[in-house]
């Protein structure tokens, strides 16, 4: 396992835990509204961290645990992130990107851990900061 991509793991493993607490705090809120179990386990955890991670992604390029791992996401070309490369890169991520691994675990990552699948997708990639 490449350097960047060990300290991205670890950066999402930050940005799990941040997100595991805010849903604790929404389910307990949605608990009397909403029901279904399902809801709770399946929908409220997924909405809850793609929430997170694109306010933080679209305000400065990081989230929590990227700022803590001295990592930011860019753009291949320089520009500024869309919404829709942040949406796409957090879809393909875990949706597809298992199966990517899964036929090809040695071509994972790419240019040293800064571009995986997702990034590719979306055109983005990750580097450290100096």
């Amino acid at each position: 396992m490449e350097f960047i991509t060990k300290k991205r793991t670890k950066a999402i493993f930050i940005d799990l835990a941040i997100s595991t607490a805010v849903t604790a705090g929404v389910e307990y809120l949605l608990r009397k509204k909403v029901k279904n179990e399902a809801f709770h386990a399946l929908v409220t955890p997924t909405a809850v961290l793609w929430s997170l991670e694109y306010a933080q992604m679209r305000k400065c390029g990081q989230t929590f645990g990227y700022k803590k791992m001295g990592l930011v996401l860019d753009n291949i070309d320089g520009s500024e992130l869309t919404p829709s490369q942040i949406i796409k890169r957090m879809a393909y991520r875990d949706t597809l990107s298992t199966f990517d691994y899964l036929k090809d675990h040695k071509g994972f990552e790419k240019q040293e851990g800064s571009i995986l699948p997702h990034d590719q997708v979306s055109n983005t990639i990750v580097r450290e900061l100096n």
